[in-house]
């Protein structure tokens, strides 16, 4: 599928990237079910493209904790569609999800990026799909299962498990023709860590740039936000989501997944200007 390499080849240049969410899932815990139709899912991205979103990842299965996992052929008929729909503004669309099979009928309808919580270790097929797909790939650490990852979570130093985590899945992916320079690693805040796994996360996140591969950030609106404030609910965290985004920022952080595209791009502006580097478009 070498369609998708163009993807790869400038998807790594500049930055910051900001990646819009659209979650085409009637549980997710931060738009539960309103983009569950996919008119409104399409509409949606295209929006988040005007507000500046670099990349747009469709999900059609929640990963939420507590989360029960979704039909293979449901998140298909969930995603399919919106990604169809999109591909004609955009070629920088990835797919949430943790599916082989999802995966290959999203890159058939034009999608050329996989985005997976579990890196590839949840369908033990996905690595294949990946390596023949020959586009960008973004691979997460998370403990457990979004039914059962928040339930006391353990780590004897989170900082360190994590990052011998990813490099043991970069290791991986070499060896099963997932070249270092189509991966993006995201050390998974919020799946299976609790409040102080997450804070000694985003201190020490800049260790991560040692693995070799841009970093990710997926921190809009998590609920660490509300433990560490007033408790608001998901669509109140616009605020800490900036905050934990532009700490991101002062550590090079190259790619953020975020819910509010246009309010985290003016962020990075007036924080690029006020540094006095050099302004980019987030846009690639």
């Amino acid at each position: 599928m070498n369609q998708h390499s163009g993807a790869k080849s400038h998807l790594f240049s500049g930055g910051p990237h900001i990646m819009g969410v659209v979650n085409v899932t009637p549980d997710s815990f931060s738009d539960g079910g309103k983009y569950i139709n996919p008119d409104k899912a399409i509409e949606h991205g295209l929006r988040l493209l005007h507000e500046g979103a670099s990349i747009l990842d469709v999900g059609g299965e929640s990963t939420r904790p507590g989360a029960e996992p979704v039909d293979i052929e449901e998140e298909i008929r969930r995603v399919v569609p919106v990604i169809e729909g999109l591909r004609p503004y955009t070629d920088q669309i990835s797919i949430d999800s943790r599916n082989a099979k999802v995966m290959e009928a999203a890159l058939r309808a034009g999608a050329t990026i996989i985005n997976d919580i579990s890196a590839l270790s949840y369908d033990s097929r996905s690595v294949g799909v990946v390596a023949e797909a020959q586009g960008p790939v973004f691979f997460m650490h998370s403990k457990g299962n979004p039914q059962s990852m928040q339930e006391n979570p353990f780590y004897n130093n989170v900082v360190e498990e994590v990052f011998e985590y990813l490099q043991r899945r970069i290791s991986f992916f070499e060896t099963n023709r997932i070249e270092v320079h189509r991966l993006v690693s995201d050390p998974g805040i919020g799946f299976g860590k609790t409040l102080e796994h997450n804070l000694l996360l985003l201190r020490n996140i800049k260790k991560f740039h040692d693995l070799g591969v841009p970093v990710m950030l997926g921190i809009s609106r998590k609920s660490f936000i509300a433990r560490l404030s007033e408790g608001e609910p998901a669509h109140d965290r616009i605020p800490g989501s900036i905050a934990a985004a532009l700490w991101g920022l002062s550590q090079d952080v190259q790619f953020y997944r975020v819910h509010d595209v246009a309010e985290t791009k003016q962020a990075f502006k007036i924080y690029q200007a006020i540094k006095g580097t050099e302004i980019k478009d987030v846009q690639v």
